[in-house]
This record gives structure tokens, C-alpha cells and sequence, in this order.
């Protein structure tokens, strides 16, 4: 159990949110004397943000239900530079009207997981293309820019690992982290705050936001981080092989998104109760003891609770009912993921292999072949061993598609149109 005395920071490390802190006693005693504005920073590189993002989300959400105010900074004008934190390469560069469109698509989970207005504890959403693509270059380089020091940033993770590979890293990408600085000291100056969070690749650019500060406004300010998070086989949190693991469900059904938290790793349910629900520790302590099959139930609630935050608890609890009827009774359940193909691709034969490439449930022919060699492909609930097999249009069910499963947890219907 922590030593925290604020209940923010006591939430934050009893639910694994806490990596680094700059000055954990300081911050503790500001959360304790008064309502502490901090912020977190999301850059608008694609219409919806992932799973991946859920941990700053969530860090954002328990500092207002501990009685402080969030600010969800959007990066309308850091999206145009590109931080090459934990990146190989630079990253692409958006049109004005991509970086639009995707600021539209993410502010959507915000209004899931905050409450907005002006409160003491309201949060607020504000754009850094507000007042970065105002600065004037030469300006800033005198104002800004003298207060930092390249010996100091050539070490910071962001930069050292690309320049130690010999990878290219842009003048535009090395001044990210002035630019991310800045964003604090214009935060402290708009609204006040103090705090700054954020992933644990965001270290060294955070620091360089709070000594900003400090030099400019003689004001302590506080730097937060939290593990970068991986299952505990080793993948990137957020991430499956089919791909991304979107928020938004215009990018990623809800029963989608309820089938990837079931699918959690048994050693990751206990630490996923944690971070990405809201349930009471008491009952993430009950659930993480069960062992064997009873796990499974864990799996499902941690399902369940996670999609009811972002999806909506009816739609939470429609797609842990149409994963019951698909898993349990071996339906072919309305509601399972569907994919449209063209009729006339079963008048000639649709291939097995084709098809389930094609449903997303395999990343190529070859790893069809393996699937169907370990006896997990299954055509309407039955087992298919003939990697040759054509699909037509006398495999469609009276429900007018065919079922494509694999293993007991995936399915997919294939719908002829």
C-alpha cells in the first residue's frame, strides 16, 4: 500500500497507474492543500484513439473524481511537427484537414470518461494550435529556446535511441519537446496548472515543461508518468494482428472491443481490472482470486466493465449476451462482426483460405493453413481439415450468411450481398 496521503495519488498507485514522479512528496502535499489542474497531451495522428491511450485516459479520469481538474490538451498544432518518442522514423506529415477530422473523431471518448463545464473540477479540452501556430520564430527561439539545453536533450530517450541507430531524426522532430514545453508554461499561464502526465517515453519531454516553468514563473510544477504498458507475453498494449484496437466504434464494433478484453491473458486480468475499470478494489481482489475456469468470469466482467465505459453499459452488455449465445449455445447470434462479400464470389467459389483472410480472423494463407492443420478453423460450426475447400453459395445458412470461426473465441459472419 502506498504512502500517499492525497486520494489522488492514492488511487493512482494502489490501481498501478504510477511510473515516475518528479517530486512525490510535493505533489502529494499541493493534491492534499488544493485543487490541482494537470494535464495530458494527445496528439491527432488518426481519427480515434486506441486501447493503447485508455491509461492516460483513465489517469485523467480518477484526478476528477478525487476532486481536481483535468485539462485534455488536443495537439492541433504538435501533430503538425511529429514526437519521435518510442518512434523509428519520422512520423507522417497531415493535411489541416486530417488533423481536423481526427481532432472531431477523439474528442468523442473524452465526453465518455469526463465531465466538462465550469466547475472547480470541470475538466476542459484546449488545442495547442491555439497559441503554437501564433509564435513568432525568432521570438521564440530567444524567449524559449535559450532555456534549453542540447547537451540535455541529445540524452533524452526520444532523440539518443535514434541518433545511437544511426536513424534519421529531423530538425522539425528535435524541436518537439521545446514546443511540448511550452505547452506547459502556457497551461500554468492559462489556467494554472501544475501537473503534467503522461506515458513513461514522455519523461524527459515533461521535465523540460516543468524546469520551463519553474525558470519562467518561479512556480514548482510536477512531471507524472506511467509504465509503458505490454501483455505479459510481450505484446504492445492495445494492439492485436489484426490491428489497432480503436476507441471509436465507427473504427471497431463494441462487441469487437468486449471479445479483446475477454481475451486477456490470464496473468493481465488482475492488472486490467485495475487500469481500465472502475470497479471497487475489494472486488478486483475477489475476481483476481479466482483461478482455473473461474477465471474466465473474471475475463468477462473485465470485459463487460471496460466496454461499458467506452461503449455504453447496454451495448457492454449486448455483446457479452451475443458472445454467450455465439460461445455457449453455438448460435450464429445477430451481432457477431460481419463482413460483406460479393454474391458472385460464391457462384464461382469463394477458397477457404481466401475467406478467412478476408474476414480478418487470419493474417495470410499461410497462417490459414497452420489454423486448419491444429484444427482450429470451423465453417459453421463444423471442422474444416481441407485447406482446398470453395466456399458457394450452398454453405450460406437459413440466417443468409456462413460462420467462420476460429479457435472458441473467434467468429466471424460472411454476408453475400
Amino acid at each position: 500500500m502506498s504512502e500517499f496521503k492525497s486520494d489522488f495519488l492514492k488511487v493512482l498507485s494502489e490501481r498501478g497507474f504510477i511510473h515516475q514522479i518528479s517530486d512525490p512528496a510535493g505533489l502529494d502535499a499541493l493534491c492534499l492543500k488544493e485543487t490541482v489542474t494537470a494535464y495530458i497531451g494527445f496528439d491527432c495522428t488518426a481519427p480515434s484513439l486506441h486501447a493503447g491511450s485508455l491509461v492516460p485516459i483513465m489517469m485523467l479520469h480518477w484526478l476528477q473524481k478525487t476532486g481536481h481538474r483535468p485539462i485534455a490538451l488536443m495537439g492541433g498544432g504538435t501533430t503538425r511537427v511529429g514526437d519521435p518518442s518510442g518512434k523509428d522514423e519520422t512520423r507522417k506529415i497531415l493535411t489541416e484537414d486530417d488533423i481536423e477530422q481526427n481532432k472531431a473523431g477523439i474528442r468523442k471518448v473524452f465526453e465518455k470518461l469526463l465531465v466538462f463545464g465550469d466547475g472547480r473540477t470541470d475538466a476542459i479540452m484546449v488545442d495547442n494550435a491555439d497559441w503554437l501556430l501564433k509564435l513568432n520564430y525568432v521570438d521564440f527561439l530567444r524567449d524559449i529556446g535559450r532555456h534549453f539545453s542540447v547537451n540535455q536533450m541529445i540524452q533524452r530517450d526520444s532523440v539518443r535511441l535514434r541518433l545511437e541507430r544511426e536513424q534519421h531524426l529531423s530538425f522539425l522532430e528535435f524541436n518537439y519537446m521545446l514546443l511540448q514545453g511550452y505547452d506547459f508554461l502556457e497551461l500554468y499561464r492559462r489556467t494554472g496548472c501544475r501537473l503534467q502526465m503522461g506515458g513513461s517515453d514522455q519523461w524527459g519531454n515533461i521535465l523540460s515543461g516543468t524546469d520551463l516553468v519553474r525558470r519562467l514563473e518561479d512556480k514548482d510544477a510536477f512531471a507524472l508518468t506511467s509504465p509503458l504498458l505490454t501483455t505479459s507475453s510481450g505484446a504492445k498494449m492495445g494492439k492485436t494482428a489484426a490491428g489497432a484496437v480503436w476507441l471509436n466504434e465507427e473504427q471497431l464494433s463494441a462487441y469487437d472491443y468486449w471479445q479483446y478484453w475477454r481475451n486477456t491473458e490470464d496473468a493481465d486480468v488482475e492488472r486490467f481490472l485495475k487500469l481500465f475499470t472502475v470497479l471497487p478494489m475489494d472486488e478486483i481482489a475477489r475476481l483476481a482470486a479466482l483461478e482455473g475456469s473461474e477465471l474466465n468470469e473474471a475475463k468477462k466482467v473485465l470485459a463487460t466493465e471496460a466496454t461499458a465505459l467506452i461503449h455504453g453499459r447496454d451495448k457492454a452488455e449486448a455483446a457479452a449476451e451475443t458472445a454467450r449465445q455465439a460461445f455457449e449455445e453455438g448460435q450464429s447470434a445477430e451481432g457477431l462482426p460481419t463482413v460483406e462479400i460479393a454474391r458472385s464470389e460464391l457462384e464461382t467459389g469463394l477458397g477457404v483460405l481466401s475467406a478467412f483472410v478476408t474476414a480478418g480472423l487470419c493474417a495470410s494463407n499461410g497462417d490459414v493453413r497452420r489454423n486448419i492443420k491444429g484444427g482450429a478453423v470451423r465453417i459453421n460450426d463444423r471442422g474444416e481439415q481441407d485447406h482446398n475447400r470453395q466456399l458457394s453459395l450452398a454453405d450460406v445458412t437459413q440466417d443468409g450468411v456462413i460462420k467462420l470461426s476460429l479457435g472458441k473465441k473467434k467468429h466471424v459472419l460472411l454476408k453475400p450481398v
